[in-house]
């Protein structure tokens, strides 16, 4: 399953908001990754999500594999746009 969204964030994806989307993804039991430009990285890691550096206002993909996988979109996309 995937899913793409808008980062509507002002500031963008910030410490504070890959914190947030990093503890929702890891309540899941599924593989989870944001796809933003040629980067894939794990949703379930902070370090990876903030080495993007996405603005506001770009587009990314959310791609989730697993029983709840459209749970785990639906959540972290509430989060992210």
């Amino acid at each position: 399953m995937e899913k793409e969204i808008m980062i509507k964030s002002t500031t963008g994806l910030h410490a504070a908001l890959a914190a947030k989307v990093v503890q929702t993804a890891s309540k899941y039991t599924v593989e989870i990754e944001l796809v933003y430009k040629d980067k894939v990285v794990d949703l379930k890691s902070i370090l990876a999500l903030m080495s993007l550096a996405i603005p506001h206002g770009e587009n990314v993909r959310i791609v989730a594999r697993g029983t709840r996988a459209a749970e785990a979109i639906k959540d972290v996309s509430s989060i992210l746009g």
